[in-house]
């Protein structure tokens, strides 16, 4: 079945089920393969990337739930964004396979908290593991770059917004497979 997506400011069509995991058709079908896959349950982090500004487990999140959506990968950020200056200034990955989804949690806190306190960033990142322990770079890596004069590439909807969509994609991807939403696991007020 045809779709069509927004991916990194490209509008792409894909030959994939409606309920087919972004992930998926990020990797194979685009050839976008910064985006890794961890754990197949939203639990790891690793499949990180932001939809309308808001980062988003693309292994669970099935396309039929982002129609309209911008959605924005780490191929994205273009390599120049300030996290990523930052992550390779201070050294942070060690085998460097949950990086993608570290830098695409961390755009977004950028982008919604100019200066973010350790709470800040222990919120925004809790849900991102690291298998080689490289927290306390990362955190530094974050400070770094929310000190950087350079422009974040990604910016977040305004607040009002945020939340409408966020709603709006939790009940989609609750719909479309089963999940349940951020807000009925706690993890939203």
């Amino acid at each position: 079945m045809a779709a069509s997506l927004d991916v990194n400011g490209k509008t792409v069509s894909v030959q994939a089920e409606p309920d087919t995991p972004l992930l998926w058709v990020l990797r194979d079908e685009l050839g976008l393969t910064g985006t890794k896959f961890g754990c197949g349950l939203a639990q790891c982090g690793a499949c990180t990337v932001h939809v309308n500004g808001d980062p988003v487990r693309s292994c669970v999140t099935p396309i039929a739930a982002l129609s309209g959506a911008k959605i924005t990968t780490i191929e994205g950020l273009g390599g120049a964004h300030p996290l990523q200056q930052a992550w390779v200034k201070l050294d942070v990955p060690q085998c460097g396979y949950c990086q993608s989804g570290q830098i695409m949690s961390a755009a977004a806190l950028l982008a919604a908290t100019k200066s973010p306190s350790d709470e800040d960033i222990d919120a925004a990142m809790g849900g991102n593991i690291c298998r080689c322990g490289a927290y306390q770079r990362i955190r530094a890596a974050i400070k770094d770059a929310a000190t950087s004069t350079a422009a974040p590439v990604v910016a977040a909807p305004p607040a009002a917004k945020q939340a409408e969509v966020e709603a709006d994609v939790d009940e989609a991807i609750s719909a479309a497979s089963g999940a349940t939403s951020r807000v009925q696991r706690g993890e939203v007020r």
